[in-house]
């Protein structure tokens, strides 16, 4: 028997056959979620295991642009909602298609613990090219703090070496921001 220890969860996304549309005469492609933990087994190896699928026919899961995470972050992961902050982590390929959202860290009303390890960890076991780091702030003011800049910067650098990019960092309160765009990345 081999016991695990879950370090965290994400969701997985992938294609599923086109399907009709009965009430119009295009072809829409639905996405496919797949919610994933990390866990740690016997032998100390770190895995990905299978949770539950569902399919998400209103997903378009290439990013194009800051507000794209961000949309993922409100509709689907509900992240504005949270009274905690949490970090997110969407993993992309090569032609920025989402192929994972993890939760990294789980925090407190103001602050949240992010290293890049469990951070890149998980971007390497999903085989992203590229990331986009997300997380919330429960007094829904998006404003960036000194705190989320520095970490943003440190997970650069350690995306610089292993070869994941990390293209953004969106904070979602009432609004969002993204660091990208005010210049920090």
């Amino acid at each position: 028997m081999i016991h695990c220890l879950t370090f965290g969860w994400g969701f997985i996304f992938s294609d599923t056959k086109p399907l009709e549309n009965t009430q119009q005469r295009d072809v829409a492609t639905m996405a496919r979620m797949t919610k994933y933990t990390t866990k740690l087994t016997e032998s100390k190896r770190v895995v990905l295991e299978k949770e539950v699928s569902m399919n998400c026919p209103s997903l378009s899961y290439a990013i194009k642009s800051p507000g794209d995470a961000a949309t993922i972050g409100k509709e689907f992961m509900r992240i504005h909602e949270e009274p905690e902050e949490y970090m997110y982590m969407i993993c992309m390929n090569t032609k920025n298609k989402v192929i994972g959202v993890f939760e990294i860290s789980h925090g407190t009303v103001n602050a949240s613990l992010v290293t890049p390890r469990e951070v890149f960890q998980k971007a390497l076991l999903a085989n992203a090219v590229s990331i986009i780091l997300m997380h919330n702030h429960p007094s829904g003011d998006s404003t960036p703090s000194r705190q989320d800049v520095e970490i943003t910067k440190r997970l650069t650098e350690a995306g610089k070496i292993l070869g994941v990019e990390v293209l953004d960092h969106i904070i979602v309160g009432d609004r969002y921001s993204s660091l990208k765009e005010k210049g920090y990345l």
